[in-house]
């Protein structure tokens, strides 16, 4: 009841619910501010708080935002949750719905190898427990195609067969699943396929318009197609969407890079620099913060980004090398990137062969 101390055990008890929210509104002049708080019904443990303020002149047109990503974090902290819980009370017996859990809990932690290796992992146990599962299909199939995306696939032209296959069939079994349609736009640009991509990312914010990762892809996409300006908007709005998502460092680096491919180097920077501390063993991020300070003139910083992010990633030390792994792009971005994210990395050091 408004004003009164609520217990959250009793809540949870009465309501058959693991998890319980709270939240209150509190009005300062024009500006409209909601407190909300995720708890453990169980234990009573707080798990989440997070503040969201808004113009009430602006109200109508945030509202949408606003419920979408507190909708994301929600599920992102429910996911994890639940993961510890199975755990800790030893619940995984091979049960499909407890692995799925686990898996993408593994997919919603800061990204690293081993991050994607355990996903990997638990989604191809579920396939074979439950070789039917459309999730575990879409679970397999988006981890492949991620590591292909980050260049950490070993065998590409093998994962990027096996990634298709399985997201055609989960579309097959469900043609309204967002993740399935997401997964398979990332798939279509890495196979250089934009208009397919487009279309596919386009496809998944239909089904659920507030998907911060599909309107992140779309900005990617937009990019390849040689739109950065229109890609900008795009990326923001997923930013905005899932500020605290473990994909938020490679939201911020494909921002930057579409600023850097505009001649915007000042913000460029500023979202490079954002994104490495986001994340700093990405390789990526710190490459394209060497690229910018690079056309900066920031030459010693520029060398001092490079040097880290081949010692992440040694093989891509040449822009040979790079050309070679991200061939995906039309003939504009391939320009763009050129005179811009090359011409920088090369005035930080990276040789070209």
């Amino acid at each position: 009841m408004k004003g009164k101390p609520v217990d959250v055990k009793k809540v949870g008890c009465e309501l058959g619910v693991r998890y319980v929210i709270e939240g209150s509104v509190r009005r300062t002049g024009d500006l409209l501010g909601l407190n909300v708080q995720l708890t453990d019904a169980e234990s009573g443990a707080h798990l989440w708080a997070d503040r969201f303020d808004s113009d009430l002149a602006t109200l109508s047109q945030s509202q949408s935002e606003i419920t979408g990503r507190l909708a994301r974090t929600i599920n992102f902290k429910v996911v994890e949750a639940e993961s510890l819980r199975i755990e800790r009370e030893g619940a995984l017996d091979l049960d499909p719905q407890d692995l799925l859990i686990r898996g993408w809990a593994a997919l919603v932690r800061p990204i690293s190898t081993a991050a994607r290796r355990d996903a990997l992992r638990i989604f191809e146990q579920t396939l074979e427990i439950d070789p039917a599962s459309v999730a575990a299909r879409i679970g397999v199939a988006n981890t492949l195609t991620w590591n292909i995306g980050d260049g950490w696939s070993t065998s590409v032209r093998k994962d990027e067969a096996r990634a298709e296959l399985l997201l055609l069939e989960a579309i097959e079994g469900d043609a309204n699943s967002f993740r399935a349609r997401q997964g398979l736009g990332l798939l279509r640009r890495l196979q250089n396929r934009l208009d397919e991509s487009r279309i596919e990312l386009e496809a998944a914010i239909t089904l659920l318009p507030n998907y911060a990762p599909a309107f992140c892809q779309l900005g990617m996409t937009l990019t390849c197609l040689g739109q950065p300006d229109t890609a900008i908007p795009e990326i923001e709005k997923s930013i905005r969407l899932g500020p605290h998502d473990t994909g938020s460092p490679t939201a911020y680096s494909i921002l930057s890079q579409a600023h850097l491919l505009l001649g915007n180097v000042e913000p460029a920077i500023k979202l490079a620099r954002k994104a490495c501390a986001s994340n700093p063993r990405l390789y990526f991020t710190h490459m394209l913060l060497a690229a910018a300070l690079g056309l900066k003139g920031e030459r010693n910083e520029a060398k001092a980004a490079l040097a880290e992010g081949i010692k992440i990633r040694p093989d891509f030390n040449s822009l040979a090398r790079l050309r070679e792994y991200c061939a995906w792009g039309n003939p504009r971005f391939l320009a763009l990137r050129e005179s811009t994210i090359y011409l920088g990395l090369r005035r930080a050091g990276m040789p070209d062969e």
